[in-house]
């Protein structure tokens, strides 16, 4: 099974943080949906997502949700811990020579048959863009040795939903996990601001959408309070859609249910649906705080 690298990691950090997401869930739903903040974040977000589409050339090209790292298979209680940190620190070696050449166009193809030609990068611009992305350095790993490469495909996630993409896959020396990246050399992506700590964003970010197509309606998950009257406390949720014709930000509001309920840290899954001013159709689904795209699913 292939999975994002720091997946388990991300969650933790997820769960950890959630009554300090409270706390600001709560702050923007006393305001509801009239937080010039937020509308201020929506706005931003969009601004960044046209010129995102503009720099890679329009609308059509493939928007990736996720991280376009991750790994096949789970590493070994003897090198589990030096590997996992040393690939997300992107501290590897070729220990042989690594295709320097673009492979041939590939496809992409999502779950209702629709595809798209796609341009593919080489084994070594793949390496590169392990490389740029890892998050911080491991002085004490040992690096992991790279063996072979082979161009494959696999499940990755999509502004259009789950979708099989072109994937560069290496054989690592002394395990059986491979270490896998996303092939594909024209996927549009957007680069949020610098996280401010004197003037944080605001608001509920919300992880998934789904609906029908040709519908108005989108319902989005995200992580909030319990049920109302669940373990003594809860919320109930709200939500409104910013649209640009090239995308949607999704503004969630909160509704405590009482004001003087205490919640425990343990956040749960919630959904809730809004509007559209018009179908989806290509547009992408951002979350409100750094204007990321989020996977969306659309049934007939």
């Amino acid at each position: 099974m292939m999975h994002p690298v720091g997946r388990a990691a991300r969650w933790a950090r997820q769960f950890a943080i959630v009554a300090a997401v409270a706390v600001a869930a709560a702050v923007s739903g006393c305001q509801g949906a009239q937080n010039p903040k937020l509308h201020q974040q929506a706005q931003a977000a969009l601004a960044r997502w046209a010129d995102a589409l503009a720099g890679a050339g329009g609308q059509q090209g493939v928007v990736l949700v996720g991280e376009p790292t991750g790994q096949v298979g789970d590493w070994e209680l003897a090198v589990g811990d030096n590997n996992k940190r040393a690939l997300m620190s992107g501290l590897f070696e070729a220990a042989v020579s690594l295709p320097a050449e673009a492979p041939a166009e590939g496809e992409v193809q999502w779950q209702d048959g629709t595809t798209k030609a796609v341009r593919v990068i080489s084994a070594q611009q793949a390496v590169a863009e392990i490389r740029a992305s890892s998050a911080q350095p491991c002085p004490d790993c040992v690096s992991l040795q790279i063996t072979a490469a082979r161009l494959t495909s696999g499940r990755v996630e999509t502004s259009r939903g789950p979708a099989t993409a072109p994937i560069w896959e290496f054989t690592l020396q002394g395990t059986a996990v491979k270490m896998t990246r996303v092939a594909i050399a024209d996927s549009i992506t957007v680069v949020p601001p610098p996280w401010n700590a004197d003037d944080a964003p605001v608001g509920i970010s919300v992880d998934s959408a789904s609906g029908t197509v040709g519908g108005r309606e989108l319902t989005v998950a995200f992580v909030g309070a319990p049920l109302p009257g669940d373990q003594g406390c809860g919320a109930d949720y709200s939500a409104e859609a910013v649209e640009s014709p090239e995308a949607v930000v999704v503004i969630v509001t909160e509704q405590p249910h009482g004001a003087f309920e205490a919640c425990t840290a343990v956040g749960a899954r919630r959904t809730t649906s809004v509007k559209l001013a018009a179908p989806l159709g290509g547009r992408a689904v951002l979350e409100v705080k750094q204007g990321l795209p989020v996977p969306v699913l659309l049934t007939p």
